[in-house]
């Protein structure tokens, strides 16, 4: 799964890398993306402009927007497929900017880890995005981050990762209308152009937004490896 996240770079680097708009009003770098909180987008719709959609998908025939918090994620596998999912899989994807995701190694404690890319510091992780309707009328557009099964780097650590979108394939996971030829991008990334470390606890405190949690830790020494994956 992907629970957290990393956006810290300048806006500038992230106009330059995606040709996109971005107004440094309205963006903040971030070391502790998480669930419910109003984060950057490359929507396909209006892909030369940052927008800002809540984390978390409210399918347009929600009842109540508070489902948004237990879809996050959707499955590589299934998203297609499922009702909260297929309409925006199949009209409204986007991309995810990012410089890094934590993930939880399940055991006696929960070790964070960050998983990067060295040689090319921003990526984009696979989204699909939704409009919602309160009663008022008032709009809600939220966006979930596509996961698939883990490589072999992210295997000791979780069994799912978010799918990361390589770079020559962006345009084509925006505008693409093909379903066959999109499902084909959700593939695990290639561990080897990935790198991963031990972070600080103090990650797993959504309220800590600061450079230090991105620091490497000396590995946890208690058999970190032992548990098998939820």
């Amino acid at each position: 799964m992907c629970g957290r996240f990393q956006l810290s770079v300048k806006g500038k680097e992230i106009s330059e890398r995606f040709n996109t708009e971005v107004f440094d009003a309205f963006y903040k770098p971030n070391f502790n993306c998480a669930p419910t909180q109003r984060l950057p987008v490359i929507i396909n719709s209006e892909a030369r402009k940052l927008n800002f959609f809540q984390w978390g998908l409210v399918p347009s025939w929600a009842k109540d927007s508070r489902i948004g918090s237990k879809m996050i994620n959707s499955r590589a596998e299934t998203v297609a497929e499922k009702p909260a999912f297929r309409k925006a899989f199949a009209a409204r994807r986007c991309l995810v900017p990012a410089n890094g995701f934590y993930e939880w190694k399940q055991g006696k404690v929960k070790v964070p880890y960050r998983f990067y890319l060295p040689d090319e510091p921003l990526f984009a992780m696979a989204g699909i995005w939704e409009n919602w309707y309160d009663g008022g009328g008032n709009v809600l557009q939220s966006f979930s981050i596509l996961t698939t099964s883990a490589n072999a780097l992210m295997q000791p650590v979780h069994h799912r990762m978010p799918v990361i979108i390589s770079r020559r394939d962006e345009a084509l996971w925006l505008n693409a209308t093909d379903q066959e030829v999109l499902l084909q991008l959700l593939k695990p990334f290639p561990e080897q152009l990935m790198r991963c470390h031990q972070v600080s606890n103090r990650v797993n405190n959504a309220g800590i937004n600061e450079e230090s949690l991105v620091v490497p830790v000396p590995e946890f020494p208690n058999d970190l490896f032992e548990a098998s994956p939820p």
